[in-house]
């Protein structure tokens, strides 16, 4: 796909994932994209805990599988724990606000970069909102303190069909002055 808004409508949160294995390759590519992503002062609040050994992916799974949904997740071959960091902003900016102040928004940048790589090598992907942090944390070697940016899944679609997607009218949602 060489055209942007191509890659960034076929990048759907996959809900079937294919019995196939996750290319080591393809997963350190996905978490170079989103090391490349921009940040606030170059600060680059994140880390990755990539989880590919088949013993540790189901119980993984597992952990996103609470108040019975989820289910699908199953499926996946592999995860990436997106961790926030503590942030490092230029001296001018630290005396004023808090150190974190962007990092949420540069850790979503992260996130939909290493997404969207992921649906240019074929993979899907679904960020997933509901899962037992701790329990996370003493499976993946993760301390308790972190804050979790997202837990992301992978693996290649059962169906490589992009689903229409419903969208609000752009009229609706931008005012150019």
């Amino acid at each position: 796909m060489n055209d942007f808004l191509e890659l960034a409508a076929a990048r759907q949160s996959c809900r079937n994932f294919a019995d196939r294995p996750v290319e080591h390759d393809k997963l350190a590519k996905c978490v170079e994209a989103a090391r490349l992503a921009p940040s606030a002062c170059n600060s680059q609040p994140w880390s990755f805990v990539v989880v590919e050994d088949p013993a540790l992916v189901p119980e993984v799974a597992k952990c996103s599988q609470q108040l019975g949904i989820n289910e699908y997740i199953s499926g996946a071959r592999a995860f990436i724990v997106v961790l926030e960091e503590h942030a490092v902003l230029m001296p001018k900016l630290r005396a004023f606000i808090d150190s974190q102040y962007f990092a949420k928004s540069d850790l979503g940048g992260a996130l939909l970069s290493l997404c969207l790589e992921a649906e240019s090598l074929g993979l899907g992907t679904c960020i997933l909102g509901l899962y037992d942090r701790e329990k996370l944390c003493e499976l993946l070697n993760i301390p308790l303190e972190k804050q979790f940016a997202g837990l992301v899944a992978v693996g290649y679609p059962a169906d490589p069909k992009t689903r229409e997607k419903t969208r609000k009218p752009v009229e609706s949602i931008v005012r150019f002055v």
